[in-house]
């Protein structure tokens, strides 16, 4: 799908970005009722390309019009694949540099949502590179925004880099994706169960969802859900779908 986008919120338009995108998805299941709770839109180049070749393009000039064409992308081909049949959210990532005035930049994507029909209390927007977050005030003021308008929003990548408690306590999210490095091999490393415990206990007093993503093996899985972690994404359940909806593997005694 080509997704031209010139088009800008006044003082947020900072250049334009008309290079074809297509975008995966990879659904984070709920262990617990055996559903998918959401579907994570990851962008690809339209010949199934990794995200790391399409961002090696995108400028500081790009930056606005990429990041909304992403948007216009995940909610257009979520719809085509046959997401609005379904009750599970639709996760899109979008950078906090890339949106200047949150109410007016995120026009262009209430506007793709209408015309498929998608309802915006569906959709879920995960913050991603927050390292280049200059402006804590400001992503602030994004997720305020973004709350007000009745989005839910996502930290990525939590224990990694500056996705840490300072962001938890400047703002609450409605959800932390704990990091990949959280979660490798942590059924035999208690230094990353103490960790992650302590993570799932923090998120349960503050009313916070959490995810453990990047699960690959059983035994890191079943580590995950004995310590209360409920929302689960990774291979071993499901690769990411080129332009499409996959279906979870469920496996004997994997829901809770």
């Amino acid at each position: 799908m080509t997704v031209p986008f010139n088009g800008g919120c006044g003082a947020c338009r900072t250049g334009t970005y008309d290079r074809p995108l297509a975008m995966a998805f990879q659904p984070i299941v709920d262990v617990t009722t055996g559903s998918v709770f959401a579907f994570e839109a990851l962008v690809r180049g339209v010949g199934g390309e990794g995200a790391a070749s399409i961002l090696a393009g995108v400028t500081p000039a790009m930056l606005y019009g990429f990041d909304q064409a992403c948007r216009i992308t995940a909610i257009e081909t979520a719809a085509e694949v046959g997401l609005l049949a379904q009750e599970a959210a639709l996760s899109i990532n979008f950078m906090p540099n890339a949106v200047y005035e949150p109410r007016a930049c995120i026009r262009a994507t209430l506007q793709a949502a209408a015309r498929v029909g998608f309802p915006t209390d569906r959709l879920i927007f995960e913050i991603t590179e927050t390292e280049a977050v200059s402006d804590p005030a400001h992503l602030t003021r994004i997720v305020e925004a973004y709350r007000a308008m009745g989005f839910r929003t996502a930290i990525d990548d939590f224990g990694a880099g500056h996705s840490n408690l300072n962001l938890l306590a400047r703002f609450r999210p409605d959800i932390i994706k704990l990091d990949r490095a959280l979660i490798v091999g942590i059924d035999g490393d208690p230094v990353r169960q103490t960790v992650v415990r302590h993570c799932v206990a923090l998120c349960r007093d503050l009313g916070i969802d959490i995810v453990a993503e990047g699960v690959e093996t059983a035994a890191e899985y079943e580590t995950l859900v004995a310590f209360g972690v409920g929302l689960i994404q990774g291979y071993l359940l499901a690769r990411p779908g080129f332009r499409m909806l996959p279906e979870p593997v469920w496996r004997p005694g994997m829901v809770c």
